[in-house]
């Protein structure tokens, strides 16, 4: 079985945040671009399912009570 590690939220949104400041500069390279783009686009990805994870998880805590 693969180890993952856990995934931080909001780590992820500091990343991308950090990959939005770098793509609003002017010098980057078209691969630059493309790896950057990339890497976001799976962040956001993570980041909508942490959420609805969570969102279940809350909803199911409290159909419980």
């Amino acid at each position: 079985m693969e180890h993952q590690t856990p995934f931080s939220y909001d780590q992820a949104m500091k990343r991308i945040e950090e990959i939005i400041s770098q793509l609003e500069q002017d010098d980057r390279g078209i691969d630059e671009l493309a790896v950057l783009v990339k890497e976001a686009s799976t962040l956001v990805k993570n980041c909508k399912q942490k959420l609805r994870d969570t969102e279940d998880t809350i909803s199911k805590a409290f159909e419980e009570d």
